[in-house]
């Protein structure tokens, strides 16, 4: 038990995979690495710098003293300088050129840019399974029936690989979003600063081949293709937004899904996994509440909302740079991150375990029979020569008066000999109708072409086997 308090995200949520992302150890060792590739960056390029220097600052990154750090800022009150202080007093002879040229942006941002594509990188792994997993849900159910819903009123059949299909249409869209935003995710490289390379041109004694070699250099480095080629002290906040919108659209989507779930749920058509020994309620023992499907609403809600600090952020730079967006920064990014991580961990686990009930759907169809046929119907009296507006208004009036008695008796009135009455179609014509295959349309036949088309081959480019499985503890 912790005496001060704990975001929930990281004592109950997130992996330990996103978590570890976001730390304090990555952040700093982060630091160091980007020292370390700027010394040898400058030394390569003819700076006053020693191998010996360089090696001893290498060997010092993973023995970070964080209570001298917290020493160090506490007398200077500047993150930066304490850790450059810190990391001094780890390789002494090193202590005169760390940080040569650079400003405190230069770790703060860039590391927080090698956060982001690795935390991307995770959400990307485990957004591709998560979509292997609908594709194996929706073939497995593409004929299988079930009542389809419009303002969750009773519509018309569609079937239940259908609707996972438009779940998974909303992921795969996500995926081709996060595609295209790492595939070009810029470095903000040696800028110094409010951006003009100044100090860098000043230690390279006016060479600009150099400095722009040095921005190169660090870069490639440190694992990313380019850098920004103009940018302020900063890399511009409108990549987080564009990060952040990304994060907010997996949580939309996750959202929908999980709604679509708990609603199923209510009608007894699906359920998520629930334990042996699970309890769904203090006070009703029969309760089987969808509790995953809820958490996963919650946290989506909590990703979705956090999009405004990034749009906010973006737009209030004063000019080269303000430093409001810091505090904001520290905690939007990695909530956001560490939800989304959440999120998808926990709609993983409950699609791996989902179960369906047939039987259920096929009660619920056939009690809506006839009234989720009355579109086929009027399509088929139409083609034996009708007045598609006069059948329409026809069917209307005798579906609305039967659902009528049906809602104050409580029992369905006769409405099938009516209909036959009504339209000029035989009584073999109209049971042909009411099959309820027949009913579903191309809803099976849409869904295999989609996943041949369209899932598949993402899945054949970018599934990982090596990939985490994405799970929860409880």
């Amino acid at each position: 038990m912790s005496l001060v308090y704990e975001t929930p995200l990281t004592t109950r949520y997130a992996s330990s995979e996103m978590k570890e992302v976001f730390s304090s150890a990555f952040k700093y060792r982060t630091w160091r690495k980007l020292w370390v590739a700027l010394a040898q960056g400058q030394m390569e390029l003819g700076l006053s710098i020693s191998k010996t220097q360089v090696d001893e600052m290498e060997g010092a990154i993973n023995t970070i003293d964080f209570d001298l750090a917290r020493k160090y800022e506490r007398e200077t009150r500047h993150e930066v300088m304490a850790h450059i202080h810190t990391f001094g007093d780890a390789c002494p002879s090193a202590r005169g050129i760390i940080h040569m040229g650079a400003t405190s942006s230069f770790v703060m941002d860039n590391g927080d840019l090698i956060a982001l594509q690795k935390g991307l990188q995770i959400i990307k792994g485990k957004l591709i399974l998560l979509i292997e997993k609908l594709h194996h849900l929706a073939l497995k159910e593409a004929e299988t029936p079930c009542l389809g819903y419009t303002h969750f009123q009773p519509a018309q059949a569609t079937t239940f690989g259908k609707r996972t299909s438009l779940w998974l249409q909303d992921f795969l869209t996500d995926f081709k979003d996060l595609l295209y935003l790492t595939e070009d995710f810029p470095f903000l490289g040696c800028k110094g600063a409010i951006g003009t390379e100044s100090s860098f041109l000043t230690l390279f004694e006016g060479d600009h081949k150099k400095v722009i070699a040095l921005d190169d250099k660090v870069t490639k480095k440190m694992g990313f293709n380019r850098s920004y080629s103009i940018c302020s002290q900063t890399f511009p906040r409108k990549q987080e937004q564009r990060v952040l919108s990304l994060l907010a659209s997996i949580g939309a989507s996750a959202h929908k899904c999980a709604t679509d779930l708990r609603l199923l749920s209510h009608l007894g058509e699906a359920e998520e996994p629930f334990g042996k020994n699970q309890v769904g309620s203090t006070a009703m023992p029969y309760k089987r509440n969808p509790i995953f499907s809820e958490r996963v609403c919650g946290l989506s809600r909590f990703v979705i909302n956090l999009w405004h600090n990034g749009a906010d952020n973006a737009s209030l730079q004063w000019l080269e740079r303000s430093l409001d967006d810091s505090s904001n920064r520290r905690i939007t990014i990695p909530e956001a991150f560490l939800a989304t991580d959440s999120v998808v961990n926990l709609l993983y686990t409950i699609i791996d375990g989902l179960k369906m009930f047939p039987k259920v759907m096929e009660i619920h169809l056939q009690e809506h029979l006839p009234y989720i046929s009355i579109e086929t119907i009027l399509a088929a009296a139409v083609l034996k020569g009708g007045d598609r507006q006069k059948v329409h208004e026809t069917l209307r009036k005798l579906t609305f008066e039967a659902a009528q008695t049906k809602k104050e008796t409580g029992k369905a009135p006769e409405l099938l000999k009516p209909l036959l009455e009504s339209v000029n179609l035989s009584e073999n014509e109209m049971s042909d109708l009411l099959q309820i295959k027949k009913l579903t349309g191309r809803s099976q036949q849409q869904v295999l072409e989609f996943l041949k088309l369209e899932v598949a081959p993402l899945l054949e480019t970018h599934l990982d086997l090596d990939t985490l499985i994405p799970s929860v503890e409880f």
